[in-house]
């Protein structure tokens, strides 16, 4: 979108789009759990990214008009696919399998921390103090959430990482880290690039992925779709993947970055609050204290100051 016409838009209309994607990305971890209740993960994953990328397939050649930029380069888009989508997913999907939704959200949401260390690192940026004081506070708040052993597991219905699964929680590190590496080369050889190829050509190409690996290691034909499971994995696919991206990606060339940066803290916490909601888990004290420092750290780190 021009410049101009970005600045002539509502700030109702960018306000509305900023609620929506906070509504979608905080209600897909409690969405994940709905569909692993009945399906093994790996196939679970490698549905939702099949649909997801059918559904952008059919939109990839009018965004592309709109964006009016050249296709990523292969090897950019392959990448995308095994980082953002299968690697980062898979491992979402396999830890989510013990760790409840909402402690899910608040661990995952340290990506945007390793994005900012990763454009120290690779992309020549710097950091100022009170981003280092972030950081901090951030993975204080972590460290809270993985002690915390009174939090249980997901078959004795109690919240956090859960004492004997600990091991899931740090697995679930795993997947923003992966993102991360993905998103870090997409920021720095992807500029000017289609982002509608970009994502159609990597969620296929990450479903393809996701479903080797589960034949691999599951049983891919025994899948159970109940209703639930359908409304939860078309959900999944249709809202929370191909139209939060699409919206995401459109805002992240024309709204304030002070007013874009809300996706990064504030998901986490109506996740929390949904789960708790819910019953996927009864998360205690130390959690919530925990999922506090984790929220803080990133307003540090990602807050503009305007």
């Amino acid at each position: 979108m021009p410049a101009a016409a970005a600045a002539t838009r509502p700030l109702a209309v960018t306000a509305a789009l900023i609620a929506v994607l906070c509504l979608a990305w905080s209600s897909t971890w409690w969405a994940i759990r709905v569909c692993l209740e009945h399906q093994p993960p790996l196939s679970s994953a490698a549905v939702r990214f099949a649909i997801a990328g059918a559904a952008m397939a059919l939109l990839a050649p009018r965004l592309r008009r709109l964006e009016n930029a050249p296709a990523p380069p292969t090897w950019l888009w392959v990448t995308t696919g095994a980082t953002n989508f299968a690697c980062s997913y898979g491992v979402l999907y396999i830890a989510e399998t013990r760790v409840p939704s909402g402690i899910a959200a608040v661990l995952w949401s340290i990506f945007p921390l390793l994005m900012a260390s990763s454009a120290v690192l690779f992309l020549g940026e710097r950091l100022r103090a009170r981003q280092w004081l972030g950081f901090a506070v951030s993975f204080a708040g972590v460290a809270v959430v993985l002690g915390d052993s009174s939090s249980g597991d997901r078959s004795s219905g109690e919240g956090g990482a859960g004492e004997g699964h600990g091991g899931y929680a740090w697995l679930l590190l795993l997947s923003p880290l992966v993102s991360a590496v993905g998103t870090t080369l997409v920021k720095r050889f992807g500029h000017g690039c289609s982002s509608a190829v970009l994502n159609r050509n990597g969620m296929l190409f990450g479903a393809a992925l996701l479903a080797a690996a589960a034949f691999w290691r599951e049983d891919p034909t025994s899948l159970r779709w109940t209703t639930s499971v359908t409304i939860a994995t078309l959900y999944l696919a249709l809202i929370g993947t191909a139209m939060t991206f699409g919206i995401y990606f459109w805002l992240l060339r024309t709204a304030p970055a002070s007013q874009l940066s809300l996706v990064s803290y504030v998901p986490p916490v109506l996740a929390m609050l949904l789960a708790a909601a819910v019953g996927d888990g009864a998360p205690g004290p130390q959690a919530w204290l925990g999922t506090a420092g984790v929220v803080a750290g990133i307003v540090l780190v990602v807050r503009r100051r305007v």
